[in-house]
């Protein structure tokens, strides 16, 4: 493995006490790739989202970023150059709970402006921090919202406009990975469809690699290149989607497959 990956995950294994929540699961994310990791609850796999982003502490197993390759901007179209201090690839999460995992005494300009700035703080090398405003612009330009959002508070928005933000939130720092754990489960299935195609199409504009977690196979079936279905620890189907959906070969899947609803994402 490695080369032309940006992450590697090998034989992972992530222990809480005598449970073994993650036994030994292996695979790997290339760049602008959409994985999809699917399972039930308590199937271990928000453990390895965790394990990822350094929530939860590995039993065994190796978890490697690799350096990323150049990548083009909205703004720019020429190829991002890499950063030689910072070879590795960056990550964010954006969490099941969009409405919770928002301050709720904070505005969305304030919840924004405060992630943007620390991101210009940690910027090295020269680089020109850009203004906290223009960057609040490409944001709600990249997620599809209004600026009419940017004075109200969590509690005054929709459960979607909640999860574009906690996006948007990610995307400032612009990470080459987003982990996007359970990130519809909360909304509608109309609204699931919609910020569902938001993620493809930050993928297709910005190049970005997403591992997204779900717990049933409709969420993934249009959106993600592979999945790798989950049971009790363990991988129990990787593969294409489209090949993983036509030949399961655990009867878990075909359980899972049995079940799906149809949810269109469009073309």
């Amino acid at each position: 493995m490695g080369g032309m990956n940006l992450l590697d995950v090998v034989d992972l294994h992530v222990r809480y006490g005598t449970y073994e929540a993650v036994k030994g699961v292996s695979f790997t994310l290339a760049p602008g790739e959409i994985l999809g990791i699917v399972g039930e609850s308590g199937s271990g796999k928000s453990t390895v989202a965790k394990a990822l982003m350094g929530l939860s502490r590995p039993s065994a197993g190796q978890i490697i970023l690799h350096p990323p390759p150049p990548r083009k901007t909205p703004h720019l179209q020429t190829p991002k150059p890499p950063n030689p201090q910072t070879p590795k690839p960056t990550l964010q999460m954006i969490f099941q709970d969009a409405v919770g995992s928002l301050n709720p005494r904070l505005t969305v300009r304030q919840t924004l402006a405060e992630i943007i700035a620390f991101s210009n703080r940690r910027r090295r090398g020269g680089v020109r921090a850009p203004s906290v405003d223009s960057e609040i612009a490409r944001l709600l330009e990249q997620i599809g919202l209004s600026a009419a959002v940017l004075d109200q508070y969590p509690r005054e928005m929709s459960g979607g406009q909640c999860q574009r933000v906690s996006i948007a939130r990610a995307l400032a720092t612009r990470p080459d990975i987003l982990v996007a754990d359970e990130p519809v489960s909360a909304l509608d299935v109309s609204v699931q469809a919609r910020v569902l195609n938001l993620l493809r199409d930050l993928r297709r504009e910005l190049g970005l690699s997403i591992l997204l977690i779900a717990h049933d196979l409709a969420v993934v079936k249009n959106v993600c290149d592979r999945i790798c279905v989950m049971e009790r620890g363990r991988f129990v189907d990787v593969g294409e989607t489209e090949a993983v959906f036509a030949h399961p070969t655990s009867a878990y899947t075909k359980r899972l497959l049995a079940a799906v609803p149809r949810l269109e994402t469009g073309p």
